[in-house]
């Protein structure tokens, strides 16, 4: 039992050597085939009226505020949502003008902020990782020593095995997370823009 243990951390420590190696050295932490934008420009998103005068005056439209937490959750489809901003962008040019620039500077900055909040989450989740390897080499390393003893301790080789079992789950785990959370940034993107075309073509 416990020398297959040792073989499936070594095959788990071996096949993940490569899972933290950043494909862009300006961002060591970032675990993901996609390439990291750290942000998303308004430029990008949004071909409508300048932003500058409304900033976070969002905030203080408590209808603007509700709408924006509505639009910006992923459980919201996104047809729901092109529905509700046509539905609240009603009236005369100008009030559709100051209604959507609001409304789409609230979901910059709410969209921009989750995605920033997972960003940072795959970094953390990717320099953990780094340690559950080393520690895994580590207690392998140590397991095969005990196995090795001239008088081994079946107990401590028992709890050792236990624990890399433990440990190399926990890692695997991870990493089929990493792999799922990876797609959530570009899914904000995605989404954002959406939203925001929805706005210009209702502003219009």
């Amino acid at each position: 039992m416990s020398g297959r243990i040792t073989i499936l951390a070594l095959l788990a420590v071996a096949a993940s050597t490569g899972c933290c190696l950043a494909a862009d050295p300006r961002y060591p932490d970032w675990p993901c085939m996609q390439a990291k934008v750290p942000e998303i420009s308004v430029a990008a998103v949004w071909a409508g009226p300048p932003l500058d005068d409304v900033q976070d005056k969002w905030k203080d439209d408590a209808m603007v505020s509700e709408l924006v937490a509505k639009l910006a959750a992923r459980r919201t489809p996104l047809e729901q949502a092109q529905k509700a901003i046509a539905d609240f962008l009603q009236g005369t040019a100008a009030d559709k003008t100051a209604k959507g620039k609001l409304l789409f500077a609230g979901l910059f900055d709410t969209l921009n902020a989750q995605r920033a909040s997972v960003m940072n989450g795959l970094e953390r989740v990717t320099r953990k990782q780094r340690g559950a390897v080393d520690k895994i080499r580590s207690d392998t390393a140590a397991l095969q020593e005990l196995q090795s003893a001239s008088a081994p301790d079946q107990q401590k080789i028992d709890e050792l095995g236990n624990q890399l079992t433990w440990e190399t789950r926990i890692f695997e785990d991870r990493r089929r997370v990493v792999k799922f959370v990876c797609e959530v940034p570009t899914t904000i993107d995605q989404r954002l823009f959406a939203l925001g075309r929805e706005i210009q073509q209702d502003m219009e």
